[in-house]
């Protein structure tokens, strides 16, 4: 069941952005890139509260492979996870072409402003983002539901920085299952080991940080999940 959670997570995710992206083509241009970051935060919320106690709503690999490096998420549940939101995104992107009548290359993330660029902007975005989740992993208790909020605002956030650089991906899931209906894979090794590199980037130095101060207070344990209430990112 958390498999299936995670490829729902991500379709809902993916077809949210289809949308928005619609919208942009049928307004000739008139929904910009504000709306297309709101329409992402504010799906990730709702993604965080349908699924998030079922399997985590990680929804993205960069964010699974972050968890299992650091032991916070068990490997053998790598591989299925990381295929549910492949298969999620990619379901979602045909889905999206034939509801919308939109044509899969304007789903596809490319670099706009050179393939360093993408690289470095999407590496720090996600960088950040994984950064912020483990500091909410760690202080759950005192957090709460609240988490799930700050998520999203982060995510809204880093399209709007990332969006006239990269396209706003953070996630190898998106980028993939537009790649795959529209069969272009150019450059897709940015939308891949970018976020992936700046997800296990930021749980690091969250680790690092966190073993060199140890808070008194009881209400930032590290051994508790995010929104262990909405949230489990153990997934055990």
């Amino acid at each position: 069941m958390q498999v299936v959670a995670e490829a729902v997570g991500t379709f809902i995710l993916m077809f949210c952005i289809c949308g928005i992206i619609a919208s942009t083509q049928t307004t000739s241009g008139e929904v910009g890139l504000l709306e297309y970051a709101a329409t992402a935060g504010l799906t990730v919320i709702v993604v965080i509260f349908s699924i998030g106690s079922i399997s985590g709503a990680h929804v993205n690999p960069a964010v699974t492979l972050a968890f299992a490096i650091f032991g916070h998420f068990p490997w053998p549940r790598v591989p299925l996870y990381i295929f549910a939101q492949t298969f999620g995104s990619t379901t979602a992107t045909y889905a999206g072409k034939f509801i919308y009548n939109l044509k899969s290359d304007l789903v596809l993330t490319r670099p706009l402003q050179g393939c360093a660029s993408a690289f470095w902007v999407e590496l720090i975005a996600t960088f950040v983002i994984m950064f912020l989740v483990a500091s909410l992993t760690h202080q759950a208790q005192s957090v709460g539901h609240l988490a799930g909020f700050v998520v999203g605002s982060a995510i809204g956030l880093a399209v709007l920085i990332t969006g006239p650089v990269s396209g706003g991906s953070m996630n190898p899931a998106r980028s993939m299952g537009a790649a795959i209906v529209s069969w272009n894979f150019n450059d897709i090794w940015i939308y891949i080991t970018a976020p992936t590199i700046g997800a296990v980037g930021g749980a690091l130095l969250f680790q690092f940080l966190k073993t060199q101060h140890r808070p008194c207070s009881s209400l930032t344990s590290p051994n508790t999940s995010l929104f262990h209430q909405s949230l489990d990112f153990r997934a055990t």
